[in-house]
């Protein structure tokens, strides 16, 4: 329901997550491929959705969000909306690797992490740049790394 509704504004929105507490607590996380989700398509996703539920029948609390910032990647479209920014990805073997999303498809992403180390013969700062090829199924999470 939520997903079609989504679909149907057109814009670029597509939905990342559905959450459901036991206390009846909908959240529905929405995303924009091109920009920041809107206030006006999160009240119109919401008010589809308590359309279509009947609060007599079973009393909900519901919540339209976009994921925010701060959270991890959770769709393939997260990942392509931030092809070319700065990430911070945890590996299933806990080895974290930060760089530029450069591809991402559903079976792997690819990213450019740059390190500068110091080279102790000649003392100076050495830029090292290595492209990782990290299949979907290695990656614990991803995480946009925000920069002012």
């Amino acid at each position: 329901m939520a997903e079609e509704r989504i679909n149907e504004l057109n814009n670029g929105n597509y939905l990342v997550a559905v959450d459901i507490s036991s206390k009846n607590a909908i959240k529905v996380k929405m995303d924009n491929i091109n920009q920041g989700v809107s206030v006006k398509d999160c009240v119109s996703v919401s008010r589809n959705i308590e359309h279509n539920l009947d609060r007599e029948k079973e009393d909900f609390e519901l919540q339209v969000t976009s994921p925010g910032l701060d959270q991890p990647f959770v769709v393939i479209n997260q990942y392509l909306k931030n092809l070319g920014n700065k990430v911070t990805v945890t590996t299933t073997s806990n080895a974290v690797l930060i760089g530029e999303l450069l591809e991402a498809n559903k079976k792997e992403i690819t990213l450019k992490e740059i390190k500068i180390k110091k080279n102790t013969a000649t003392k100076k700062k050495e830029t090292i740049e290595d492209i990782h090829q990290i299949m979907m199924s290695e990656i614990k999470e991803t995480k946009l790394i925000i920069s002012f």
